[in-house]
C-alpha cells in the first residue's frame, strides 16, 4: 500500500472538520512548498545530486531548519539507492513518508497532562505578541466545552493592558479572572488564584505570565519564583508548561524556545498563526531540534481554530494537493 493511501485511510476515522482546518490553515505552507517540489521533479525528472541540492535549499525556504534537513537529505538519498528510485516523481512520496517519520511520536507525548481529579494547573510562557493572550481564552473555551470548571490567573500584571486583555476573554468564554493590581508580584497572584482555584474546587487553572523578553535575565528569574510558588502548593504542578510561539516568525520562534526552555522546562508547544505563514516546516524544526512536542497550532481567528495538533493531519495538509493528483490517477 502506498504511503499515500495509507495516510489516508488513518485520517479517515477523524472528523472532516479537523482534516479541512489543517487543510485549509496550512494553504500557504502547501501551496509554497509543495508547488516547489512540483517545479523541481518537472525540471529535473531524474533524481541527481543537483536534485538533492535543490531540494535541500527548498526545505530550508520553508524554514524546516538546517539540521534537520541535512539529517533528511541523507536519508532520502540512502532510500532512493536502497529503494532503486531513479525518477523524481517516484521520490514525491518518499519526502512526503520522511517528513511523517519526523513527527510521529507517541499519543501520550502529544496529549495534554491532565489529571484524572483535582486542579490541573497550566503555566502559559512566550513574549509579547505571540498571542498568548488569545491562546488562553481559546484554551478556556476549549475547556470549557468539555464541560470543565475553568479559572485564568492573570500573572502579566507589567504590561499595559495585559489584565485588562484577559478578563476580556474571561467574559467572552465566560470564567473568572483572578488579579491583584498592575505591577503587582506574578508570584502573589499564582498563589491567590491557586486558593481560589482550590475553593471553588475548579478543574484547571490557566496562568499567564510576563513576556517581556528584552529584560530576559529578570523575566526568567520571575518565571522561575511563579513556577516554584506552584509547585510549593501543588508539589505535583504545573502539570504543563506551553510555550506559546508565533509561527510567522520562524528561526527567531526557535531562539525563543531555547531560552525559555532553560528556564521553566517547558512541555509542549502551542504555535500560532501556522495559517498565516508559508514557512509551516517550522513545525518539523522543533520536533526534531529541540525534541519538544507542538501540542497545539493555530490555524484560524476563530474560537475554535486552535487545535491539538496531529501529525498525520499535518502532513496529509501538507501534501493535499499531491494526494488528490494521486487519487485522480488511480481512478482513471
Amino acid at each position: 500500500m502506498s504511503f499515500f493511501k495509507k495516510l489516508k485511510e488513518k485520517i479517515t476515522n477523524q472528523t472532516d472538520s479537523v482534516t479541512d482546518k489543517f487543510k485549509d490553515g496550512l494553504t500557504k505552507t502547501r501551496d509554497s512548498f509543495v508547488g516547489k517540489m512540483n517545479d523541481l521533479v518537472k525540471n529535473y525528472r531524474k533524481v541527481d545530486e543537483e536534485f538533492f541540492e535543490e531540494l535541500e535549499d527548498i526545505l530550508i525556504s520553508a524554514d524546516v531548519g538546517v539540521h534537520t534537513v541535512m539529517e533528511l537529505i541523507d536519508d532520502l538519498k540512502d532510500e532512493a539507492r536502497t529503494r532503486n528510485i531513479s525518477d523524481a516523481v517516484d521520490i514525491q512520496p518518499v519526502i512526503s513518508e520522511k517528513l511523517a517519520e519526523l513527527l510521529q511520536k507517541s499519543e501520550d507525548e502529544t496529549a495534554l497532562k491532565m489529571k484524572d481529579a483535582g486542579l490541573t494547573v497550566i503555566l502559559m510562557v512566550g513574549v509579547n505578541g505571540v498571542g498568548k493572550t488569545t491562546t488562553i481564552g481559546k484554551l478556556a473555551h476549549k475547556f470549557k466545552q468539555e464541560g470543565k470548571n475553568v479559572l485564568l490567573a492573570a500573572g502579566d500584571t507589567f504590561r499595559a493592558g495585559a489584565i485588562e486583555q484577559l478578563e476580556v476573554w474571561g467574559e467572552r468564554v465566560g470564567v473568572d479572572v483572578i488579579k491583584q493590581q498592575a505591577g503587582s508580584d506574578p508570584a502573589a497572584v499564582m498563589f491567590d488564584a491557586i486558593q481560589a482555584a482550590q475553593s471553588r474546587k475548579a478543574d484547571v487553572l490557566l496562568c499567564d505570565t510576563a513576556g517581556r523578553l528584552q529584560n530576559k535575565v529578570n523575566l526568567m528569574k520571575e518565571l522561575e519564583k511563579v513556577k516554584r510558588v506552584i509547585t510549593r502548593e501543588i508539589p505535583d504542578a504545573p502539570h504543563e508548561v506551553l510555550l506559546v510561539l508565533d509561527a510567522t516568525t520562524g528561526q527567531n520562534a526557535m531562539s525563543q524556545a531555547k531560552t525559555f526552555g532553560e528556564a521553566t522546562d517547558v512541555s509542549g508547544i502551542v504555535l500560532t498563526k501556522l495559517d498565516g505563514t508559508a514557512k509551516g516546516g517550522i513545525v518539523l524544526a522543533i520536533r526534531h531540534e529541540l525534541d519538544i512536542p507542538v501540542k497545539f497550532v493555530g490555524l484560524g481567528e476563530g474560537m475554535d481554530d486552535l487545535q491539538e495538533f496531529r501529525a498525520d493531519q499535518y502532513v496529509h495538509g501538507l501534501f493535499a494537493d499531491i494526494l488528490e493528483q494521486a487519487e485522480e490517477a488511480a481512478e482513471n
